[in-house]
């Protein structure tokens, strides 16, 4: 199936395959170029992302935290959060609910 998925762009140095969804969840891959910037943000979503490779500095409210292959972190709705990647690598992210706007 994995192969069927097309590949959207995400941003620059970034890639995301929708992996599946309904109202209630999204499970999104995330492929990122070393260097590529994830610009802090925030969303009404839950959040949990899965490091497959790579490596990430996350901004999550302000502090920063360094996550490396078999690492996961979550975050809470509405909390301000970015990253840098810092090795080419890629992200399982989950949201709850669905990510309507990756739909477009």
């Amino acid at each position: 199936m994995e192969k069927e998925i097309a590949w959207q762009p995400a941003g620059e140095g970034q890639e995301r395959q929708i992996m599946g969804y309904d109202g209630q969840i999204m499970l999104v891959k995330v492929k990122f170029e070393q260097g590529a910037v994830g610009a802090t943000h925030h969303h009404y979503h839950s959040q949990s992302s899965y490091v497959v490779s790579g490596k990430f500095e996350f901004t999550v409210a302000g502090e920063k935290k360094i996550v490396a292959p078999g690492d996961g972190i979550y975050f809470e709705p509405d909390i301000e959060h970015g990253l840098v990647c810092l090795e080419a690598g890629i992200l399982i992210d989950c949201f709850s609910p669905m990510r309507a706007d990756f739909l477009k």
